[in-house]
């Protein structure tokens, strides 16, 4: 383990980096049930999709150790997990697997773009009011749909949406449940939402909104899984629709985790000389995604919770890693888990999405209408392409207009009419 880590170069030892990776386990392993919740809305069953994700955070992790050797825990990522559903596929058309290889391809682009100098030009060429909108846009989407999983908002003919009677006891058991995992979350209770998602499950299986229908411990359905693994559909490959996809994932995985990785290994690690190789892992971890059946992989927020509890190599997520496998066994149980036990962690992860809003210069209107316009417009069109879209294009069109083309880069030229050729072939 020495020679693989270099546990005294990094001043830490074995049982620090094995508590860290428990740490890290209890933060994340909730994402498992969260991301196939999400994804199920694309029209493939909940368990073939907790098995990919189980096996694609399996494998990101082993190659943050490996390729990095950071203590990071990369997994399916919340954010563009719903682009994936509600974009990719119920927006723009893509079936599942046409889908998944949009992702197989974003990840060859995004490795292309993580070992060159590219990552550090579109970084520096993208104005960070966009770059911090999207992020606030996505939260406000997230949020919007766990409020749609807790039942508290539907449909409405005359209001579009309305809040729906409390009389109904799965909207009182939702607010329960989110008062109990907003306790738990502002105390720093370690593996709080893990805790809420237990302490919900068995209480809707008491009161009886959830039917127990199994018997105990089995071995996953292989046979179901079989249909989205390794199984890409290149069929819509030439199409403006995939690769409006694939930029849209290449984007917002370019970004997100430039973002993530400065902050852990700059901020709380000291190590930046690690960041360049992270992205890489991240980037081979979203190839393996596509292949195994799920969306793009990020290196996870909740990986901090490990590094403040002392990781500092790759031995941290070799422990994640092999503790994430082992819930394969418990496949029967999260697929127990009823929607309101899910809709309190979203709404949670949007607030703290939403935080970015205070990075943008809102002052200057070349720089606040387009990120106003990204903000409002992914959650409002329910897609989260569009709103980036009219963000890049409005940004573009401004900056002409007020006479600060030098601020326009030439990659944003690029991006805006991408994005007006977009609109022109939707209108076809």
């Amino acid at each position: 383990m020495e020679r693989l880590f270099n546990f005294t170069k990094h001043k830490t030892s074995l049982k620090t980096e094995l508590i860290a990776g428990l740490t890290s386990f209890f933060s994340a392993v909730y994402i498992i049930v969260v991301n196939a919740s999400i994804l199920s809305d694309g029209g493939v069953k909940q368990e073939p999709l907790i098995i990919a994700t189980i096996l694609a955070s399996f494998i990101g992790c082993l190659l943050a150790a490996f390729v990095s050797n950071a203590p990071l825990i990369i997994m399916p990522g919340m954010g563009i997990n719903a682009l994936f559903t509600y974009t990719i596929i119920h927006t723009l058309g893509l079936n599942f697997n046409q889908a998944l290889t949009s992702v197989f391809t974003a990840g060859v682009l995004f490795l292309i773009i993580a070992s060159t100098k590219l990552s550090k030009i579109l970084d520096k060429a993208i104005p960070k009011s966009l770059k911090e909108s999207i992020s606030v846009g996505i939260g406000f989407f997230i949020t919007f749909l766990g409020l749609q999983k807790s039942g508290l908002i539907a449909a409405d003919p005359s209001t579009f949406l309305k809040i729906q009677s409390f009389n109904n006891p799965r909207i009182v058991f939702f607010i329960i449940i989110f008062i109990i995992t907003l306790i738990l979350f502002v105390k720093n209770i370690p593996g709080a939402f893990l805790i809420s998602i237990i302490v919900a499950t068995i209480s809707s299986i008491m009161l009886g909104l959830t039917e127990l229908n199994i018997s105990g411990f089995s071995l996953p359905n292989f046979k179901e899984y079989s249909s989205i693994f390794f199984k890409l559909d290149f069929t819509n490959f030439f199409t403006s629709q995939f690769w409006i996809a694939t930029f849209s994932f290449t984007l917002i995985l370019v970004f997100e985790n430039i973002g993530i990785l400065h902050g852990q290994m700059t901020g709380l690690l000291n190590a930046p000389e690690k960041q360049n190789k992270s992205l890489i892992a991240v980037a081979l971890s979203t190839i393996a995604c596509g292949l195994l059946g799920t969306s793009p992989s990020v290196s996870t927020v909740e990986g901090t919770a490990g590094i403040s509890a002392g990781g500092k190599t790759g031995f941290t997520a070799i422990v994640t890693a092999f503790l994430i496998l082992t819930s394969m066994l418990f496949i029967p149980f999260l697929t127990l888990i009823p929607d309101e036990a899910i809709a309190p962690i979203l709404i949670i992860l949007g607030s703290l999405m939403v935080k970015s809003i205070k990075e943008i210069d809102l002052e200057d209107i070349s720089e606040g209408i387009p990120a106003f316009l990204t903000i409002a417009l992914i959650p409002l069109t329910f897609s989260i392409i569009d709103g980036i879209a009219f963000g890049f294009i409005s940004y573009t069109l401004i900056k002409l207009i007020v006479k600060k083309k030098e601020e326009i880069s030439i990659p944003m030229y690029i991006i805006s009419i991408t994005f007006i050729i977009y609109f022109l072939l939707s209108a076809l």
